[in-house]
């Protein structure tokens, strides 16, 4: 096995999701804004043995790693706060939460299987 396919995301199930998978994508990729990695690991747990919401299953995990991701540069910042660079970087990094949450949203609603560009992937 390659060191690329170990890490590497896995690809997306196929099948187009229904309209109640893509909104409540939409809502656990947002929620991650407001209350962080909470409501895509309670989404994440409740349907992880349905067959059939593979797709919305999916996109929990990658939220749920994003808001993983996004936690652990918090805690860094707040490391950091010490030499006064984590006051700096705090803000940026919520910035980018909101930014990518709100596209992963986007692109939710639309039925489309979303990456974040970075995530720690410990959820597979």
């Amino acid at each position: 096995m390659d060191i690329n396919e170990a890490t590497a995301a896995p690809p997306p199930p196929s099948g187009a999701p229904i309209q109640e998978d893509k909104t409540l994508a939409l809502l656990t990729h947002l929620s991650g804004i407001i209350l962080s990695f909470i409501v895509p690991l309670i989404i994440w747990l409740t349907n992880k043995d349905k067959a059939d919401k593979g797709w919305l299953n999916d996109q929990a995990k990658e939220a749920l790693n994003f808001q993983i991701t996004i936690a652990m540069a918090y805690v860094i910042c707040t490391v950091l706060v010490v030499i006064l660079i984590g006051g700096l970087l705090a803000p940026i990094v919520w910035l980018i939460n909101v930014i990518f949450c709100i596209i992963a949203g986007m692109k939710a609603n639309e039925g489309v299987a979303y990456r974040y560009p970075f995530a720690i992937r410990l959820i597979k």
